[in-house]
């Protein structure tokens, strides 16, 4: 069975996240956590935290054991931007696109409903 927990507007850009997602998909969630813990990035933390809801929600709404549940799946998608604008020379501004993510963590013990 497969339980989901999702992060809504994460201020990380999605190129960033992806590359520690890459590090903990298909991992057994034990793994995955002490991985993200001792990761310097930002994007790990923000994973960590949304894994960590994800083996709750497995937990508590469907019974699964911790034990059994791997990362079966981790999507990471672009959220809308934040547009600002800094000063340049001559009176002229340039667009500043600060990007935000998506973040879809889903765990599973591999079997079918």
């Amino acid at each position: 069975m497969e339980v989901t927990a999702i992060l809504r507007h994460a201020r990380v850009s999605p190129q960033k996240c992806r590359l520690v997602a890459d590090t903990v998909r298909g991992q057994p969630v034990n793994r995955a956590l002490n991985t993200l813990k001792y990761m310097p990035k930002k994007g790990a933390r923000l994973l960590y935290k949304t894994l960590w809801s994800a083996i709750a929600n497995a937990q508590e709404n469907e019974g699964l054991d911790v034990d059994d549940l791997t990362v079966a799946r981790i999507q990471v998608d672009a959220a809308p931007v934040l547009k600002r604008f800094a000063a340049r020379a001559k009176g002229r501004g340039t667009r500043i696109v600060k990007r935000n993510s998506h973040i879809t963590v889903a765990v599973s013990d591999g079997k079918k409903e």
